[in-house]
């Protein structure tokens, strides 16, 4: 299994990204899909999950309307759309894959796959 991200960069504060997560190895149709984030000396943190396999969506109340996940089955990949960038937004971000049906955010002890990350920088 290989979950790869991309689409990581320099955004100016209120500017947008769009992060890639090209999986293969998954049966993907039943994997939660989830993005995460980790700044320097913080914990990784849920940022947003599309639940499989009812695709349901779930975001952490600190992107909510600026954020917005999608996945496509045929392509076996996940986005993570990130507009309005503020500078709390700024670490690394990692995809990750779940075989369960979530009610909200996962916490990382579930996560069954992960990706390496790819780095966001918000600058002020």
């Amino acid at each position: 299994v290989q979950l790869v991200e991309s689409g990581g960069g320099l955004a100016q504060t209120g500017g947008s990204l769009k992060l890639s997560c090209v999986t293969s190895g998954l049966t993907f149709r039943d994997a939660t899909i989830a993005w995460f984030r980790q700044a320097p000396g913080k914990e990784r943190e849920g940022v947003s999950c599309v639940s499989a396999p009812d695709l349901r969506q779930y975001y952490a109340d600190s992107v909510k309307g600026r954020f917005f996940i999608s996945k496509d089955y045929g392509e076996e990949t996940s986005w993570l759309q990130m507009n309005s960038l503020k500078p709390e937004d700024a670490g690394v971000y990692y995809c990750a894959a779940i075989y369960r049906t979530l009610n909200g955010l996962p916490q990382s002890s579930e996560v069954h796959f992960w990706g390496k990350g790819t780095l966001v920088t918000v600058s002020s």
